[in-house]
């Protein structure tokens, strides 16, 4: 094991100027921190977790709170979690998992007992009930989502909000009056899930201001489930020409169904996705599509809380741009 004091004499400086630099307690001229992070790294010098904890009253985690529901698509928010964890390790930082729902007593936990040094959130609410807490505590936290009030809070997010308007921008271009959204399944609405929401605003917004007609129906997701919602929404719109699919386990149910009922994408029906890219290209057909971004998503968040963490971040709401991109699933309207 390399020593501390063996980093100090590689790097020709004294044992508290490492340590300074390794804490970060004191400030330290640019060129002796660079050629005693060179030593560190050449000699592949790790320090003792326990007594840098002990001396910096530093853990050096940071406790990511996911919790996996039955109703969220599971690989994004993995994608989005191994983005977390790899910036974290490049700043010095592990990751600490908590999957459960525990809401409330997760922040309370973690910020009571010096588990680790800030938090992460997902899967946030407009009205996250572990929100009033995070804003009594001292202890440093991001969210992934936007509640509906982000008054001293830290947040990095797709711009949801946009992303439904795009999508409806696209289709009204290409002549498209009648529109149906096929969403979440109806936990995530009834739990006011912040990304869900946001979407539908935009969706809704943009539809009333260029005259177009919106349905939105949940959805379980799955062939049955979506059966049932497509059946649904052709008897209550049945002029519907373009679909736009929030609901990753709902895209390839969609798209057989329409096949099997004789309607072809997109000569007939446009389709367009707020998916992750994977889904959009390895469909059946290739969906027009607006990506999540999760690893953008997951490197952001860590880097605004390393930065809270070093004093030099405030409170700032960062939005992702939507970018949507063009495939096969999408095209004009057909004529009546």
């Amino acid at each position: 094991m390399v020593t501390l004091a063996e980093v100090a004499q590689h790097a020709g400086v004294s044992a508290s100027t490492v340590s300074y630099v390794l804490s970060g307690k004191r400030s330290i001229s640019v060129n002796t921190r660079q050629r005693v992070e060179r030593s560190i790294r050449e000699l592949g010098y790790h320090p003792n977790a326990g007594a840098r904890a002990l001396a910096s009253s530093r853990s050096n985690i940071i406790a990511l709170m996911m919790p996996l529901r039955t109703d969220m698509y599971v690989p994004v928010m993995m994608e989005i979690a191994i983005a977390v964890a790899t910036t974290a390790r490049t700043h010095g930082y592990d990751v600490l998992l908590l999957t459960g729902e525990e809401g409330p007593d997760a922040v309370r936990r973690v910020a009571g007992s010096g588990l680790a040094d800030g938090m992460i959130l997902m899967d946030v609410e407009l009205d996250d009930e572990r929100l009033p807490l995070l804003r009594e505590t001292d202890r440093p936290a991001v969210l992934i989502g936007l509640p509906a009030d982000t008054a001293g809070l830290t947040c990095v997010d797709l711009d949801f909000k946009a992303t439904g308007a795009l999508c409806v921008e696209h289709l009204a271009e290409r002549g498209h009056r009648d529109i149906a959204v096929v969403g979440e399944a109806p936990a995530v609405y009834e739990r006011h899930t912040g990304f869900a929401e946001r979407t539908l605003d935009g969706l809704r917004g943009r539809a009333r201001e260029v005259g177009l007609r919106l349905l939105h129906r949940p959805c379980e997701g799955g062939y049955d489930a979506m059966a049932v919602t497509l059946a649904r929404i052709l008897d209550e719109r049945p002029g519907t020409t373009g679909f736009v699919v929030q609901n990753e386990s709902a895209v390839e149910p969609l798209l057989a169904l329409l096949r099997q009922q004789g309607r072809a994408v997109p000569e007939d029906v446009s389709v367009v996705g707020i998916c992750p890219e994977q889904v959009a290209v390895q469909a059946s057909v290739r969906l027009t599509s607006v990506a999540i971004p999760a690893q953008e998503m997951g490197r952001h968040a860590v880097e605004q809380l390393v930065a809270k963490l070093g004093g030099r971040g405030g409170d700032e709401v960062v939005l992702l741009a939507p970018e949507l991109t063009v495939r096969a699933s999408s095209g004009p309207a057909p004529v009546q």
